[in-house]
């Protein structure tokens, strides 16, 4: 058993991602953090946007650093709710609308996965690919 998320399982997210992503037909920008919000893996296939690197990249981070998915923080964000403003915050990195998840294992986050590159329901399906493959994975905290 593993305890961290690393570059092998890192891979093997990314290759659910991608493999959604290809049946769905859209180029996508797929990353993995750990727990600390370190980035493992970011894989950009051919012909994503440019842009979606960071943005992928920034999803994970939010989904590690708020221990949530990204997409719990699109209503509470809007004017006049309660965290209007925050994606405002922490040099902009906190990203607002879906396409982060969280890695959850024995009630702990020990890393997530950040999708951009088509329509916010296109990344987070893409996303929850990666997630499913995580969840089939034989990871636990020790």
């Amino acid at each position: 058993m593993m305890s961290k998320i690393n570059l092998e399982i890192a891979k093997q997210l990314i290759d659910g991602a991608e493999e959604e992503a290809q049946k769905i037909g859209v180029q996508m920008v797929i990353s993995v953090v750990d727990e600390g919000g370190n980035l493992i893996a970011v894989h950009r296939m051919d012909d994503a946007w440019l842009a979606s690197i960071e943005i992928a990249q920034n999803k994970a981070w939010t989904s590690v650093a708020l221990k949530m998915p990204t997409s719990n923080l699109a209503e509470a964000t809007v004017p006049n709710a309660e965290l209007f403003g925050l994606n405002t915050t922490n040099n902009g990195r906190l990203v607002v609308f879906g396409g982060g998840f969280p890695l959850v294992r024995d009630g702990k986050v020990i890393g997530a996965v950040g999708v951009s590159g088509s329509s916010v329901e296109h990344d987070v399906q893409v996303a929850q690919a990666a997630v499913h493959v995580f969840d089939a994975l034989n990871v636990s905290v020790l």
